[in-house]
């Protein structure tokens, strides 16, 4: 192997220019010089690059020695579902191979024409952890170059999930107040994969939600997604500014409509609805829970709707760049609480699913008028324990992320409870040693002291085989029916609870490492019910810390009661029903729930790890 003047080596056991070997997946072929690696033969197929070292004409082994270095030919490979620009650099300096040896620095650069492949690498140690790695190559033919950049660009089009243009919302002051800078930290990534992009920074709480309920479905349409650079409030912020207008569907039922199976005196009335609610229709898409539900209802109707815009929407897909306090829905989402790592799945056209509970108040105050108002949900609702929180942290703003600790200090030494009743749907085929009809409906009194034992639990990943299965009869959600009378039953639970939450996804925080239910799903259409029923606050405390504890057992007390349902109803005996809905302040005193499976689609791929 000869080095030519301008540092390039000549090879004549492999051509300069670009050719094609004949073979089913080539495309490319050509010698470049590979910045800091050295000379190497790049090769494009169908779906992505490689390229080895060029072996020395003067050594047929693998490996060759130079002062006393042994060099190994290797290979590197990268696909084009993880390659997201290629852009030409002109001329100018590429780097050689930097060899030390005894002290000294030996190396060469050459002056040619250059182009640069940007693509993604995982962590190795977190597998979740994405970043960005940019190989340059170099060749002193421009033609040569170019031929390269414009069949790598024509591949890279053939990536149909890509975004092209993006409606982004910034929230300049969540979290530590640092969202605008992260946007504009992040803002070159969508630049270099040609992502076009309209940037908004909202001036005002409910701004994102405003622009989003009333942008026209037409106008909504010329987008393929929409970016929140924020926390998990802002994003429900978002979430519910788009699906309040488009997304068509009933109510679940009234918590008066619930019946439960041993009532003995049953309005024939209130009978017969109930009935209907557990029998599946071939008539209804969209709602797991009442197909004879008044279509007429505000909510329930279309409003407005553009025919070529609806949800589920397979194209239009919802992108969250972490920049809250706690940031639970991209943790869960990409397993990694990373701005980077979120900015890279999004310009690939990463794709998952994700469950949204559809929240129904029906009164605000025992004395209100019987009046629904909607909410969405795509991570967590809480009342009592986590209603109080929220409600106390409003007082401290000023404190920053920091108000979330004191609050939930001064609310846990407070040791309130409440005294509530909740119905839910029991799916046969995912009841999980549930005996709660044959107890007494009040076990508040009852002594606790037990600690918790060690459960086996499957967590969501990417490429999830529960979320990715399709006609379990467990499931529910747009497009899957209920399941029959015969597989499914309403259940009550009554009494004091210090908490009671419905987690749709696993939360994971960095405060709760497994999240508040380690096992839960992004897309199975369930919701997990926890209710902590009223205990002494010592074993309260140990309960709080289990959920602190990577492989804990928070859930594995007597005094917690789990349910996986996807539908549950709420009604307080108190005056008071503030509920925590994805981190927003919600009042409501009565209120009804429902699950609908992959709703939404995300920007993400799932935890690695």
């Amino acid at each position: 192997m000869e080095i030519m003047e301008n540092g390039y080596s000549r090879d004549d056991s492999h051509p300069t220019a670009p050719f094609n070997d004949g073979g089913e997946n080539s495309v490319l072929s050509s010698n470049f010089l590979l910045d800091t690696v050295g000379e190497i033969v790049l090769t494009q197929n169908s779906d992505g690059l490689s390229w080895q070292l060029v072996e020395s004409l003067d050594d047929e082994k693998d490996e060759s020695s130079c002062l006393g270095l042994r060099f190994v030919k290797r290979g590197t490979e990268t696909k084009f579902s993880d390659v997201y620009a290629v852009e030409f650099l002109g001329w100018g300096l590429v780097h050689g191979p930097v060899f030390r040896a005894r002290g000294c620095i030996l190396g060469h650069s050459a002056q040619m024409y250059r182009f640069a492949v940007h693509a993604v690498q995982r962590s190795k140690t977190l597998p979740s952890l994405w970043n960005p790695s940019i190989y340059t190559f170099g060749h002193n033919n421009l033609e040569i170059c170019k031929t390269w950049v414009n069949q790598i660009s024509a591949s890279l089009d053939m990536e149909s999930n890509r975004p092209k243009n993006l409606l982004v919302f910034v929230h300049p002051r969540s979290g530590k107040g640092n969202g605008l800078g992260i946007w504009e930290a992040l803002a070159p990534i969508f630049s270099r994969a040609k992502v076009k992009t309209k940037v908004i920074v909202t001036q005002r709480a409910g701004h994102a939600r405003d622009v989003m309920t009333s942008i026209t479905n037409r106008e909504l349409s010329f987008y393929d997604g929409v970016v929140a650079v924020g926390g998990d409030g802002f994003f429900n912020e978002i979430l519910n500014g788009l699906l309040l207008s488009r997304h068509k569907a009933p109510y679940p039922p009234d918590p008066g409509d619930s019946i439960h199976p041993v009532e003995k005196e049953l309005n024939a009335t209130i009978h017969n609805a109930a009935e209907t609610i557990l029998e599946p229709s071939d008539h209804n898409d969209h709602s797991p829970l009442l197909t004879g539900a008044d279509h007429n209802r505000p909510q329930a109707l279309n409003c407005g709707q553009d025919p070529e815009f609806s949800f589920p929407n397979k194209q239009f897909r919802i992108g969250i760049i972490p920049a809250g306090s706690t940031d639970a829905i991209a943790i869960c989402t990409t397993g990694a609480r990373d701005p980077l790592t979120s900015a890279l799945q999004i310009v690939l056209g990463k794709r998952v699913n994700l469950d949204v509970a559809q929240i129904v108040r029906w009164k605000m105050t025992p004395a209100s008028i019987s009046e629904p108002c909607v909410r969405y949900a795509a991570s967590f609702a809480g009342y009592g324990f986590y209603g109080d929180v929220i409600t106390e942290s409003e007082k401290y703003r000023w404190m920053g992320p920091k108000r979330y600790d004191y609050a939930g200090t001064k609310v846990f030494l407070q040791h309130r409870s409440y005294e509530a009743e909740l119905n839910y749907l029991e799916v046969e085929s995912e009841k999980e040693n549930s005996s709660l009809e044959e107890e007494s409906p009040d076990i508040a009194t009852k002594a606790f002291h037990c600690l918790p034992t060690k459960s086996d639990r499957v967590s969501c990943r990417a490429n999830c085989d529960v979320c990715n299965t399709k006609g379990v009869d467990a499931l529910v959600g747009p497009s899957s029916p209920l399941p029959n009378s015969k597989d499914s039953r309403w259940l009550r639970s009554k009494g004091r609870f210090i908490s009671v939450g419905a987690a749709v996804i696993s939360c994971r925080n960095e405060k709760a490492p497994d999240g508040l239910v380690s096992d839960a799903h992004l897309s199975d259409g369930f919701m997990h019910l926890i209710l902590i029923k009223d205990c002494p606050r010592p074993l309260y405390l140990w309960h709080l810390i289990q959920l602190t504890r990577r492989g804990g057992n928070p859930l594995d007390f007597e005094f917690v009661e789990h349910h996986k349902t996807p539908a549950f109803t709420f009604t307080s005996f108190g005056k008071e029903g503030v509920w925590n809905v994805d981190g927003e302040l919600f009042l409501a005193h009565r209120l009804s729930a429902q699950v609908f499976r992959g709703l939404v689609s995300l920007f993400a791929g799932g935890p690695e790890a």
